[in-house]
C-alpha cells in the first residue's frame, strides 16, 4: 500500500468528495494552515508544544482536524518517556525494538491529546558535525528506511506519523537559507530511499525541509512534492510545512503543499493568489482533499482502552526506554589494563570494592537537544544515579567527583579500583539552533577541558572506563589509546543511568552498533560549511567514502564489540538466498548484528562501493548458533556480510 491514507473504496471515498462539496471557500482556505494565532508564533520558545498544534479543522462537518506533536525521542507534550535519541536507536540495528518504542510514543501521544506524530527522521547524516544528527538514525540509507519504517508502523496504530525533512537537510546554522546543489542521480540513490521507504511503510504525511535543493525551496518544489512524491511513488497522505519559515508565499500550494504550519502567515494571500491565477482553484481543492481523506482513514484507529493519563511515562515504558538504552550502548574499545590478564568490562563486583564516578556529565541529566525534539519526563537517571543504584546493590563503593576539574577526579581515580569518567557534549553543544545555543558542532573533538580530565584520570588510574555522550561520532585519537575501556552512550533517555550501569556490571551486553562512521580527523570527511549559502552533495559520505578514498576510520560503521565472541561460518548460496551461520563461542549470552552488503555503483560514482543491504540482530546464548537468511536481489553480484562495514572481517560471495 502506498502512503497510510489511501484512497478509501467506496461509501469513504464519498464521503470526502460531499464534505469537499459542503465546504465553503473561506473554509477551505483555513483549512490549510495551523491555527496557532500569529502572537503565540513568537511565545513558542518560551515552551514549544505544551499542547498539541491544532489544524484542518471543520467541526460541522465533521472533521475533527489534526492535533500535532513532535518528537523524535518521545512525545514533546506534558511529561512523557524520554526514550534515546533517535541516533542511539538508530545504534540497535533492532527494527522490531523501534517499532514498540513507536507504538508506546503512539499511545503517550493519544493519552495526552495528540493525533499526529511528527518525529519519523531519516535525514542521512553526511557529516557528524550537523547540531541535529541526533535526531535521525545514522548515515546509510537503508538503515535510516528500515528504522524509519518501523517507527511508523508502531505510532500509526495510534497516530498518523509525519516523516521529516524533505529533503537534503542535514546543516543547522544555514537551514533557513542554504541551496544544496546535487545531481539528479545523487539525489535518488543516496538522499531518497529512506523517504520512499516511510512512504512504502504507509506514512500518512510528510514534512518539507527549510533548505533549497537546487535552487527552489523544498516547500515550493514542484520536483520533490508533486513529480517524485506524488507521481512516482504514489503518496496520497498529505504535506505540511515545517515551522514558520517552510513556506514563503501561497504558491507552495501549487507545487504540492497542503498545509502551513503552525498558523497562517504566508498563506494569508493565498485567497488572492488563485483569484490572480497564481494557484488554480483545484489545487486548493486537492489538498484540502489529501487532508480530510487522510484524517478520515485514521480517525477510527486506536485502541482507546490504552489511552490513559498513566500510561505516559509509566513503568512499562520506563522498562522500554532502558532496554533501548542498553541495546544502543556501542562498546568501543575493552582491552585488559596493565597487569590485568582479562579486559576491563564487564566489573567484577567481587574484586571492585570502590569505584570513582567522575565528570560533570555524570550527575547532570542530559537527554540532548532542547529544541523543538526536547521531551521533559517526570525524572531522569543519570550516570551516576544509575551506578549508585547498582553499586549499591553489589555492596560496591562509590566516590563521585561531580565535576571537570582534572585535580579532584584524579584524586578521586587514585582512591579506587576502577574509575568511570562521563565527557562529551550537551544541548549547549550541538542541537536545534536556537538563540545561539545549540546548532552545528565546532570540532569533532571533545572540548579540551574532558580531554585534560581523560589524562588526569588515566594517569591516575590504569584501570579507567570512558563513557561518551554526544549525538553521532567523536575524534578520539588524541587520547583513546591511554585507556583500556571506551562506551558511546549517546543521549540515552531517562533510564539512561540505570541502563549505563546494566552494561558496565554485566547485567546487560553492550548492544549497539556505530551507525555512522567514526573518522580519525575531519579531514577524513567531506566539506562541512554551516555558514554556506551554498554548498554541493556528492555521492559519497560515510563508510562508502572510506572504501572509495581507501581511508582506514577509527571505526567503521557497524562497528561495536560484545562480551562473547562470535564465529561465522562459510556463507553459502541456495538460489536468491544467502544463508552465513553465527555461532557465539564465547561463555556469556551476547548480541551481534550480521550486516550484508552488495557492492553497487550509486548516484554519479561509477565504482561499485560495498553498500548495506540487509542486517538481522542476533542475541545468542553462550555456544548458540543461527543462521540468518538474506533474500538477494538478481544484480548484486557480488556480496559481503559481516560484522561492520570493515572490509577485513567480511566473508565475500561472487556470483
Amino acid at each position: 500500500m502506498s502512503g497510510g491514507s489511501a484512497d478509501a473504496p467506496g461509501a469513504a471515498a464519498a464521503d470526502v468528495e460531499s464534505i469537499l462539496a459542503a465546504l465553503g471557500r473561506g473554509e477551505k482556505l483555513r483549512l490549510l494552515a495551523g491555527c496557532l494565532p500569529l502572537r503565540d508564533v513568537f511565545r513558542m520558545r518560551r515552551r514549544y508544544n505544551a499542547a498539541p498544534y491544532e489544524a484542518a479543522a471543520a467541526p460541522r462537518l465533521g472533521v475533527a482536524g489534526i492535533r500535532f506533536v513532535d518528537g523524535p525521542r518521545g512525545v514533546v507534550l506534558g511529561r512523557s518517556t524520554a526514550f534515546p535519541v533517535a541516533m542511539a536507536r538508530g545504534a540497535t540495528f533492532d527494527p522490531e525494538l523501534e517499532e514498540r518504542i513507536g507504538d508506546a510514543i503512539g499511545v503517550e501521544a493519544r493519552a495526552q491529546g495528540a493525533n499526529l506524530f511528527a518525529g519519523v527522521c531519516v535525514n542521512v547524516l553526511r557529516h557528524p558535525a550537523w547540531g541535529r544528527a541526533q535526531e535521525t538514525y545514522g548515515e546509510d540509507p537503508h538503515l535510516l528506511g528500515e528504522m524509519g519504517a518501523a517507527l511508523v508502523r508502531g505510532s500509526q496504530r495510534h497516530v498518523m506519523a509525519c516523516v521529516k525533512h524533505f529533503a537534503c537537510n542535514s546543516i543547522e546554522r544555514s537551514r533557513f537559507r542554504v541551496d544544496v546543489r546535487i545531481d539528479e542521480a545523487d539525489l535518488r540513490d543516496i538522499y531518497l530511499p529512506q523517504f520512499r521507504r516511510c512512504i512504502d511503510a504507509g506514512v500518512a504525511a510528510v514534512m518539507s525541509a527549510y533548505n533549497k535543493v537546487n535552487g527552489a525551496w523544498c516547500g515550493h518544489s514542484r520536483a520533490l512534492l508533486t513529480d517524485v512524491l506524488r507521481r512516482e511513488w504514489g503518496f496520497s497522505g498529505f504535506v505540511m510545512s515545517d515551522f514558520v519559515l517552510g513556506v514563503r508565499g501561497p504558491d507552495a500550494v501549487a507545487a504540492g503543499m497542503d498545509l502551513e504550519m503552525p498558523s497562517r502567515i504566508f498563506f494569508r494571500g493565498l485567497g488572492r493568489a488563485v483569484e490572480r491565477g497564481r494557484v488554480a482553484a483545484a489545487d486548493v481543492d486537492a489538498a484540502v482533499r489529501r487532508l480530510v481523506r487522510t484524517q478520515r482513514a485514521f480517525a477510527a484507529r486506536g485502541e482507546p482502552e490504552r489511552y490513559r493519563s498513566d500510561a505516559v511515562a509509566s513503568p512499562a515504558h520506563r522498562r522500554l526506554a532502558r532496554e533501548a538504552a542498553a541495546r544502543s550502548l556501542v562498546l568501543l574499545q575493552n582491552a585488559p589494563p596493565p597487569g590485568d590478564a582479562g579486559p576491563l568490562l564487564p566489573l567484577d563486583s567481587a574484586a571492585v570494592q570502590r569505584l570513582a564516578v567522575v565528570g560533570r556529565l555524570a550527575a547532570q541529566p542530559n537527554l540532548g537537544d532542547h529544541g523543538s525534539s526536547r521531551v521533559r519526563p517526570p525524572e531522569v537517571v543519570t550516570p551516576l544515579a544509575g551506578i549508585l543504584t547498582a553499586a549499591a546493590a553489589r555492596s560496591v563503593g562509590v566516590v563521585a567527583a561531580a565535576g571537570d576539574d582534572p585535580t579532584a577526579g584524579a584524586a578521586a581515580a587514585g582512591a579506587a579500583d576502577v574509575a568511570v569518567v562521563v565527557v562529551g557534549y550537551d544541548f549547549r553543544d550541538e542541537g536545534e539552533y536556537l538563540f545561539c545555543r545549540g546548532g552545528d558542532r565546532a570540532a569533532l573533538t571533545l572540548a579540551p577541558a574532558h580531554e585534560a580530565l581523560i589524562a588526569a584520570v588515566a594517569a591516575a588510574n590504569p584501570r579507567t572506563v570512558v563513557v561518551l555522550m554526544g549525538g553521532s561520532a567523536i575524534v578520539t585519537e588524541s587520547w583513546r589509546r591511554a585507556v583500556p575501556a571506551l562506551l558511546m552512550a549517546w543521549y540515552p533517555g531517562m533510564e539512561g543511568g540505570h541502563a549505563l550501569a546494566d552494561v558496565l556490571f554485566g547485567e546487560a551486553d553492550p548492544g549497539g552498533r556505530l551507525p555512522c562512521t567514526w573518522p580519525r580527523s575531519a579531514e577524513q570527511l567531506p566539506p562541512f560549511a554551516n555558514r554556506a549559502r551554498t554548498i554541493r552533495y556528492g555521492p559519497l559520505h560515510g563508510y562508502r567514502l572510506m572504501q572509495a578514498e581507501g581511508r582506514d576510520p577509527a571505526f567503521w560503521f557497524g562497528y561495536g564489540l560484545s562480551y562473547t565472541r562470535f564465529a561465522y561460518g562459510a556463507a553459502r548460496l541456495d538460489g536468491d538466498v544467502l544463508t552465513v551461520p553465527v555461532a557465539n563461542v564465547g561463555a556469556r549470552r551476547g548480541s551481534e548484528v550480521v550486516q550484508l552488503y552488495a557492492d553497487l555503483a550509486l548516484g554519479t560514482d561509477p565504482r561499485p562501493l560495498a553498500t548495506l543491504r540487509g542486517f538481522q540482530r542476533l542475541t545468542l546464548a553462550a555456544g548458540e548458533s543461527r543462521e540468518p537468511r538474506f533474500p538477494l536481489e538478481p544484480a548484486w553480484r557480488r556480496v559481503h556480510v559481516g560484522p561492520s562495514a570493515d572490509p577485513r572481517c567480511w566473508r565475500t560471495i561472487a556470483r
